[in-house]
């Protein structure tokens, strides 16, 4: 009955699937665990009427014109430029630390001198991690990376992974640079916003289409069998193309032992405020349990009067139990390597192909997503029109 097997309608399965169905008219079923499309992004209002992001804040950002492009094929966009702050004793201060937060954290003349000696050592416009900066000579620079360090970085790191930063990969401490910049925005790439009417409808469309056929509530791993380098499907030999989005020690039953990923409790609150910070996300980076609080109006544009909701994001370790999410994978050379040993098992099978951040075991933001489900796609679609499968 199907030509191919989706595993996850997050944006990875998502885009493989509608490209599948449409380019290559193939009869595409996507099998969605959860009870709900959109994976990690789904949105929805919750019982206040507020608009929210239920596992934590999505921002589209890409300098990917193709994926941009694609994607608005399937939504209109929100014009939204995200800017977080960081509660450090009371005041407020941008991050990523740049320009702005140097004038906040020392006096005029200093900050001033600092920041000629900034530019000097790494030019205007620069990112630079955390870690490079703490490697800096000039006393003056040294002092403004233990500021950074210790106010902005270390604890926030600490709570959010559990290891102190020098335990945790470069590609990971990278994505919280010293931006040596006036830019207060998180990202800068050209592409930024949240869909019109948010990521849920934006599936919702890219998914309706009469060669897909959706079944949520539903565990693949329950449905599909791997043995001996072929796939059976409801106790059926299928000899289809299988996009897997899942976890990839799951689907192998955890045989070789679980990997570690950190996962999130989020705690959503409705305060009888129209607004509660000045700011779409608030990290907390010297006191509290959490990491970060995020208020949803911001990000959405939603106007009401009086109320308002938030979430507090708590990190924990992963512990594989039904109402948990693995959300990010802890990057080091002893979990490459044990992702490996799962991945060797899945050549016997060319047909299966992995794709997500679970199926591959790096943190991807959801632009990337998009591109290597486009890219797959249009190594499937050659493969059909070819004649060949793989």
């Amino acid at each position: 009955m199907f030509d191919s097997l989706i595993v996850g309608c997050g944006m990875a399965g998502a885009v493989v699937a509608r490209e599948l169905a449409e380019r290559a008219n193939k009869k595409v079923l996507v099998l969605e665990m959860r009870n709900h499309i959109a994976g990690n992004a789904f949105d929805l209002l919750d019982k206040d009427g507020i608009f929210i992001h239920q596992y934590g804040p999505h921002i589209f950002h890409t300098n990917h014109q193709r994926v941009f492009d694609y994607l608005t094929r399937f939504t209109a966009w929100r014009d939204y430029q995200h800017e977080v702050v960081a509660a450090i004793y009371g005041s407020l201060m941008p991050v990523p630390f740049n320009l702005n937060s140097l004038y906040l954290a020392y006096d005029g003349d200093k900050a001033a001198r600092v920041e000629q000696k900034l530019i000097a050592a790494f030019g205007m416009g620069t990112k630079i991690p955390i870690l490079e900066l703490r490697r800096q000579t000039d006393p003056e620079l040294e002092e403004l990376a233990d500021y950074i360090y210790r106010n902005i970085f270390l604890y926030y790191t600490q709570k959010q992974w559990g290891l102190a930063p020098e335990e945790i990969d470069p590609s990971v401490t990278e994505r919280v640079p010293v931006f040596i910049s006036y830019d207060n925005r998180y990202f800068q790439d050209t592409h930024q916003g949240i869909p019109a009417e948010g990521y849920t409808a934006l599936f919702r469309n890219m998914l309706d289409h009469p060669n897909i056929e959706l079944r949520l509530d539903t565990d693949a791993r329950q449905v599909l069998r791997l043995e001996s380098g072929q796939v059976f499907f409801e106790g059926r030999p299928f000899q289809g193309t299988i996009v897997y989005s899942g976890s990839i020690d799951e689907l192998y039953d955890c045989r070789f032992g679980r990997l570690p990923y950190r996962t999130l409790d989020f705690v959503f609150e409705t305060p009888a405020l129209t607004w509660f910070q000045p700011k779409g996300t608030v990290n907390y980076t010297v006191d509290q349990d959490f990491t970060r609080i995020t208020e949803f109006k911001h990000l959405t544009g939603q106007e009401k009067e009086g109320i308002t909701t938030i979430v507090k994001e708590y990190p924990r370790s992963y512990t594989g139990t039904e109402s948990e999410t693995p959300y990010y994978p802890i990057e080091n050379p002893e979990n490459r390597a044990l992702y490996n040993r799962y991945k060797s098992l899945t050549e016997e099978i060319p047909q299966l192909y992995l794709l997500g951040r679970l199926a591959e075991y790096q943190y991807y933001n959801m632009d990337v997503i998009a591109k290597k489900a486009l890219e797959l796609a249009d190594t499937l679609v050659s493969h059909a029109q070819n004649g060949s499968q793989e």
